[in-house]
């Protein structure tokens, strides 16, 4: 095993990396993931991947809070890429489509924090019970308050770059 991991762990740890890489590079250069992007197609890949290849992973007895989380997170791409393709949600398809897939992104935050600070340092993890640290937590609440700026932005550029003033739009993207 390799830091605790084992070999479906290890490829599900691999896959999520790519997922994480290429949303943020999809986030910095795009400032969204969207699939007309190579980098947001992989990243919704390599993301359903790893949902697929977590709910082969029972290191903690059964299913679990992480198997949740893969089912909420496939829920969440399934309703972005319709919202992406269609006008299901009518004038606010492009809106639920990109805070969805950003909120999946923030979703692979929960357990890369998590599994990081259980298993390193390798023999004296950071923390040893995730679901007892304030500290963990407080990390996990920072990001989604991230998550929660970021939206925002988003929405407020594709508002602008809808209303088509090409002065809102640089005073938004700028």
């Amino acid at each position: 095993m390799f830091y605790g991991l084992t070999p479906l762990g290890t490829v599900h740890t691999a896959i999520s990396l790519v997922a994480v890489i290429t949303g943020l590079i999809a986030l910095f250069r795009f400032r969204e993931i969207a699939m007309n992007t190579r980098a947001g197609r992989v990243y919704v890949i390599a993301t359903v991947l790893t949902c697929l290849t977590g709910f082969g992973i029972f290191q903690h007895g059964g299913f679990g809070k992480p198997h949740a989380l893969g089912i909420v997170t496939l829920v969440v791409l399934a309703v972005a890429w319709q919202a992406g393709r269609s006008n299901v949600f009518g004038r606010l398809s492009p809106y639920v489509a990109m805070v969805s897939y950003s909120l999946t992104f923030f979703f692979h935050m929960i357990p890369g924090v998590t599994e990081t600070a259980t298993r390193l340092p390798l023999g004296a993890p950071w923390v040893a019970d995730p679901d007892a640290s304030p500290v963990l937590q407080a990390i996990i609440g920072g990001l989604f308050v991230v998550f929660l700026l970021g939206a925002t932005l988003q929405v407020l550029r594709l508002r602008a770059a809808r209303a088509g003033s090409p002065a809102d739009v640089l005073r938004v993207l700028g």
